[in-house]
């Protein structure tokens, strides 16, 4: 019975997609990109590996390539060592 109502729980959460793929990170106004292991991805968040999270702030932007102009812009909602988890912002 547990595990039908797991199963339930598991498909109204968005499905994530794992990556495991190179990303940059930039912070808001910040010129210089931070390397990150976009570990999986949503439409509407990520979950990275950086190699300081202490040092991130509450806002920032996730871009796939270095060149940084484009990407998203994303909030922190949670961390966990060097694991942190952003959503997708506007």
């Amino acid at each position: 019975m547990a595990l039908g109502m797991h199963k339930l729980g598991a498909k109204k959460r968005e499905a994530r997609k794992s990556l495991r793929q190179p990303g940059w990170i930039t912070l808001e106004g910040g010129f210089a990109a931070r390397a990150c292991v976009v570990e999986d991805l949503s439409s509407s968040g990520a979950k990275l590996t950086v190699a300081d999270n202490n040092t991130l702030p509450a806002r920032l932007r996730l871009a796939f390539t270095r060149d940084a102009r484009g990407g998203r812009p994303c909030e922190v909602v949670w961390r966990r060592g060097r694991t942190v988890g952003v959503k997708f912002v506007r």
